[in-house]
């Protein structure tokens, strides 16, 4: 049976952290890269299998297509192990309640911050300053959870520290200060370690 394969974005943090939780598990994949910019999410052929026309997506060894980046770290955790999800359950639910957190109140600003700035060229004055205020607030939050805890959401590195480090650590791509938030980068110093990924 072949492995699995990943049609993704190189700059996408969504995609990211699909590769970084395919290399954490030691599964065999093949990256297709697919470059949103260019369009490539829209072409007939990649829309017969993923009708949203966004990436990431995955093709399991059979064929069956999966979207939504967390949906696929959350698939690849349970189907595989590798130690990326608690056991117990409340524990669980804590990691799954940073993974809705990080779509709901962190990527919508941080991320679509940085696209804006970096991949579009808006100047700072074009820019809805709703996007800085809240993503600032979600940086806020997770300087307050890792001001005294090693991991996001449980006791062990797990798919919230991997879901949440994509973005998160190219913020200042997106003119968000992390200076001011030390919690946070010794943070990501740790997750970039344990995943064997260089800073950025």
């Amino acid at each position: 049976m072949s492995g699995y394969k990943v049609y993704g974005d190189i700059v996408s943090g969504n995609c990211l952290k699909v590769k970084w939780t395919l290399e954490a598990l030691q599964l065999d994949f093949e990256w297709i890269e697919t470059d949103i910019l260019k369009g490539q999410t829209r072409t007939a052929d990649f829309l017969a299998i993923n009708p949203a026309g966004q990436v990431p997506l995955l093709l399991t060894p059979k064929g069956r297509p999966l979207a939504q980046s967390n949906a696929i770290l959350l698939y690849l955790a349970e189907k595989h192990g590798g130690g990326l999800l608690p056991e117990k359950a409340f524990e669980r639910a804590k990691v799954y309640e940073w993974l809705f957190w990080e779509q709901y109140s962190h990527e919508p600003y941080i991320a679509v911050r940085r696209f804006l700035k970096t991949y579009l060229g808006k100047p700072e004055a074009d820019l809805d300053p709703k996007l800085l205020e809240r993503g600032l607030a979600a940086l806020t939050r997770m300087e307050r959870q890792l001001g005294d805890a090693e991991w996001i959401a449980a006791s062990e590195f797990s798919l919230a520290d991997i879901a949440l480090v994509a973005y998160t650590r190219a913020a200042h791509e997106g003119g968000f200060d992390l200076h001011a938030f030390p919690a946070v980068k010794r943070w990501i110093a740790r997750v970039e370690k344990r995943l064997e990924i260089g800073a950025l």
